[in-house]
């Protein structure tokens, strides 16, 4: 891609606002917000080969598309990862799909539950691809049985941590009360994200605005003392 896009990147989405835009040296990370659960979907797309991956095609089928060309004027999509099977992520799912040819990918645990037939199950540590960028699978248990994030390594451009519903500015992702799910979703959120990655580490959640692992690692014994 030739053109240069300024990256005026906040992370501050609106139901019906524009899409906001982080450009990295080979990668352009685009956010909006969709649905009345104000979920947030990333596009993915790769400078050098033109490739995109969508994450969370989460509501409001007509505004994905959307995003999508603003990516690829031939609306090119190649994967969609939807992170976790929950209703309010996978609303514009079905639709994405009949429009795009895309193929789907989820965790294995969460694939049974989702509207379309899933071409790929994830596992932790598998990797996905988009164009000449990997994607690092997080298998994060608690939330559903089989929520994943997806980890971009970008060197110079830092760490890029999308982590659907699973970790939030302020603490990790609902478990209704069941303090055995959350032990376990809080573990898996220590141990394989902040045990592992730097500070700098940005975080893109399902709904809301950003954070980075910097400013949430202080609060971890405090969620753990709350329970939530």
């Amino acid at each position: 891609m030739s053109e240069t896009p300024r990256d005026t990147y906040t992370g501050a989405v609106t139901v019906g606002g524009p899409t906001d835009l982080r450009a990295t040296s080979s990668l352009l990370i685009r956010k909006a917000a969709v649905g009345p659960m104000d979920n947030n979907a990333y596009l993915l797309t790769c400078r050098v080969s033109g490739a995109q991956l969508l994450i969370d095609a989460a509501d409001d089928a007509a505004r994905l598309q959307r995003l999508v060309r603003e990516g690829s004027p031939t609306s090119r999509l190649d994967t969609i990862v939807t992170t976790h099977s929950h209703h309010d992520h996978v609303q514009a799912l079905a639709a994405m799909v009949r429009a795009t040819g895309a193929r789907t990918a989820a965790g294995a645990e969460d694939a049974p539950a989702m509207p379309v037939q899933v071409d790929r199950e994830l596992t932790h540590g598998d990797v996905i691809r988009v164009g000449v960028h990997d994607l690092e699978v997080i298998h994060l248990r608690g939330h559903t049985p089989g929520s994943i994030a997806l980890l971009w390594r970008g060197g110079t451009d830092g760490d890029h941590l999308f982590t659907g519903d699973s970790l939030f500015p302020g603490g990790v992702g609902a478990t209704h009360g069941d303090r055995r799910r959350f032990d376990l979703l809080l573990g898996d959120v220590q141990t394989r994200i902040f045990d592992r990655l730097p500070d700098a580490t940005w975080v893109y959640p399902g709904h809301g605005d950003d954070t980075t692992l910097g400013v949430e690692r202080p609060h971890l014994q405090e969620w753990r003392e709350r329970g939530w």
